[in-house]
């Protein structure tokens, strides 16, 4: 009889798929327009991708370990093929942002700084009646944002993000044997 793989052996290869893919979609989308990876659009579409592969991968493990899956086992798998997936992914961003295109990261924090401009105004707040040095302050964030170290930090405040996601992803890809219920 064939031996199952625990729910982090088998997120690895699931980790490891999505954090390709995610890197294909920001490279296609660097070679396109690089001004692409500042829009809230690319943003939904990448969550979007995201969310319906680590569904289907889930599924997929769920029907190999016999069709039945306890919300802890699948929180496991989730957010060990979400951790993969983001390391990976991550270090195909900082390859991107720190030796194939230096000048992107500057780029990218202008146009999120203006695209945040825009966001104040579209909320009736007038960007010259904040106070004296809020604007410099929230361009030197935004731009610290695609550093290596901001690049380091924002992954760790990610990981937080994973965990609430895999808790989503595992009710989702739970299910019951219900033939046990007595």
């Amino acid at each position: 009889m064939e031996e199952q793989q625990t729910p982090f052996q088998a997120a690895i290869k699931p980790g490891l798929t999505m954090g390709l893919v995610a890197l294909a979609v920001t490279y296609i989308a660097y070679f396109i327009d690089s001004s692409l990876l500042a829009s809230g659009w690319f943003a939904l579409i990448s969550l979007v991708i995201f969310f319906g592969l680590i569904i289907y991968f889930g599924q997929q493990y769920r029907n190999e370990i016999g069709g039945y899956m306890t919300f802890g086992t699948a929180f496991n798998f989730s957010f060990i093929a979400i951790l993969i997936s983001g390391l990976v992914s991550l270090a195909g961003q900082i390859l991107l942002f720190q030796v194939i295109d230096p000048s992107l990261p500057q780029v990218l924090a202008d146009i999120t700084f203006e695209n945040s401009i825009k966001m104040l105004e579209s909320f009736g707040q007038n960007p010259d009646a904040l106070p004296a040095g809020t604007l410099e302050e929230m361009r030197k964030n935004t731009s610290s944002t695609f550093t290596l170290a901001g690049q380091i930090k924002n992954f760790g405040f990610a990981l937080i993000l994973y965990a609430i996601i895999a808790l989503i992803l595992a009710a989702i890809l739970k299910k019951r044997d219900k033939s046990l219920d007595y």
